[in-house]
């Protein structure tokens, strides 16, 4: 196969056109930029529809279309599993989180946490996770990145890549240090827009090809295969061993537990002037998630069908390319240049999001709260929020140089399992638990946290997978080395019960507990009182 597809002139032309799009409104928003309530939650001035659509946005990324539409066309039934459990997800943010969290905070996740407890170490471990969290879904994006441009511009050395992913980064930090998260916000909105109706018009294309017959479609993905009913079979890529099995129950947990946990999205429900449109966005979210994912299961098998397995594995991107491929085997240049240049537009709104809320969480959780003991001028606060993003930029550069040719989805699944084990744990624990504490909530976040990175570290992820004839490399991130003792890919079903279980023990463990505060937080959290004068405050 070539190594690239289309014309790259004509790639780059509809790519730069889309940055130049999205740095205007990144460029226009940047003016209204003034105290650190517009920089972190964008002046709260949207509303629960606008925060919906930019919500799907900031959700749907990279692994959503890249690598969710690659999943299933290599593996089928089991690549959408990703898409039905990433949906599930918000079922658990939407009762038990969304509402109540923007009742009790003003920015980050640390304002809930601290809320009843001693602020320093838990503002601390908060930050900590909330970085960690941050930088799994960065690699995903950056490797996104890397796989979609080698595929356009034929750039096949990894160096080349390389490239690729550091102008990425660089681009994403230009957005959050002029557009704060007002600008991140409308791109988000501007991007989801975009790429539900590039999904829903391929999507008919794709129909159309097949007489609008989803059996028939099926059956062609099939032959395209080879002839393997595989594809339509459960438990294709997860029921070869009982170790993948268990794989897979790990993979499930930490997609429907995760979303709950994850810092960015829990960031947004603080853009809305009140906890009803936070609810309301969050159901806006799901409407259009849950459409979007539909449209993936026939992209996925349009691409398993037009395209064939063997040519999107053996593409650059590998199976991330599979939603790039199948537009140009549709329409040619030109829709492949728009569909991928919707995709770059993707990787550089969620990463944008990304980036913010891990420089608003040191800035705001461990400099103005931890280090000057609250005591800060807002633009002190912003200032160091905006070094934090550069510094951000450059770590997600070099991890994603490493991540790059994995697939996307997978290595999302990664952040989740990581929020699922750091974060809900405590959440939870902080909303519903009286008795709960500050050692519960320390105890909670870095066990949990501690448990999933060391599984994920020694597991056949980072090293120790056989090479793949087909492509001369081991899928995993290391090459040539093997020093994995964890079986399973994802360390979710151990990670998961152990942030819970640790911070159970801390906190039975420690008599200390504010049951005046607890009442306090539970009245806010339930009703919103008090909740407006809390964030106008500073």
């Amino acid at each position: 196969m070539e190594t690239h597809v289309g014309s790259p002139g004509v790639n780059i032309t509809i790519f730069a056109l889309f940055v130049a799009v999205t740095l205007v409104i990144v460029l226009r928003a940047s003016k209204n930029n003034r105290t650190a309530a517009d920089f972190y939650a964008g002046g709260r001035a949207f509303t629960g529809q606008q925060n919906g659509i930019a919500i799907a946005g900031d959700y749907l990324s990279a692994a959503s279309f890249l690598g969710i539409a690659g999943a299933i066309a290599i593996y089928g039934y089991d690549g959408f599993l990703y898409s039905i459990g990433f949906l599930v997800a918000w079922l658990v943010a939407l009762l038990l989180v969304a509402e109540l969290l923007r009742n009790t905070g003003r920015f980050t996740m640390a304002d809930v946490l601290s809320f009843r407890m001693r602020q320093r170490p838990v503002r601390t471990a908060a930050a900590t996770s909330t970085l960690a969290v941050s930088f799994f879904y960065l690699l995903a994006q950056m490797a996104g990145a890397g796989g979609l441009v080698a595929l356009l511009l034929g750039v096949t050395d990894r160096g080349g890549q390389g490239v690729v992913i550091a102008v990425v980064g660089a681009l994403m930090v230009f957005y959050v240090l002029v557009g704060g998260m007002k600008g991140t916000t409308w791109v988000q909105i501007v991007k989801a827009v975009l790429l539900i109706t590039g999904a829903f018009v391929m999507t008919i294309w794709v129909l159309a090809q097949h007489d609008f017959n989803l059996s028939q479609l099926l059956g062609a993905a099939v032959d395209s295969a080879g002839g393997a009913a595989g594809l339509l079979d459960p438990m294709n890529q997860y029921g070869a061993s009982d170790t993948s099995k268990l794989d897979f129950i790990s993979l499930a947990l930490a997609l429907v537990l995760g979303t709950a946990g994850l810092p960015h999205v829990l960031m947004r429900f603080y853009t809305v002037p009140t906890s009803r449109d936070a609810r309301h966005s969050v159901t806006w979210a799901i409407a259009l998630i849950g459409l979007f994912y539909l449209l993936t299961l026939v992209l996925g098998y349009g691409a398993g069908a037009l395209v064939g397995p063997e040519e999107i594995l053996g593409a650059p991107g590998g199976v991330n390319s599979a939603a790039p491929l199948l537009a140009y085997e549709l329409g040619g240049t030109i829709l492949l240049g728009v569909i991928a240049a919707v995709a770059f537009a993707t990787i550089l709104a969620v990463v944008a999001g990304l980036t913010i809320t891990a420089s608003a969480s040191f800035a705001h959780d461990v400099y103005a709260n931890v280090i000057k003991k609250g005591e800060v001028e807002p633009n002190d606060e912003v200032r160091v929020a905006r070094i934090t993003a550069v510094v951000i930029g450059a770590v997600a550069i070099v991890g994603g140089i490493f991540a790059n040719g994995q697939n996307i989805a997978f290595l999302v699944a990664l952040a989740f399992a990581v929020a699922a084990s750091a974060n809900l744990p405590v959440i939870l624990y902080s909303l519903f638990w009286r008795r709960f504490n500050t050692q519960g909530a320390v105890w909670s976040i870095y066990g949990g946290l501690l448990t999933a990175v060391t599984l994920i570290v020694f597991s056949p992820v980072v090293s120790g997978k056989p090479v793949n004839p087909a492509t001369g490399r081991s899928p995993s991130m290391l090459q040539d080395v093997d020093f994995h003792w964890f079986p399973l890919d994802n360390p979710g079903i151990i990670s998961i019960p152990a942030g819970f279980l640790f911070g159970f023990v801390g906190a039975r463990l420690s008599k200390e507990y504010n049951k005046a505060k607890y009442a306090e937080m539970e009245v806010r959290s339930l009703t919103g009182a008090g909740a407006e004068k809390a964030t106008s405050a500073h």
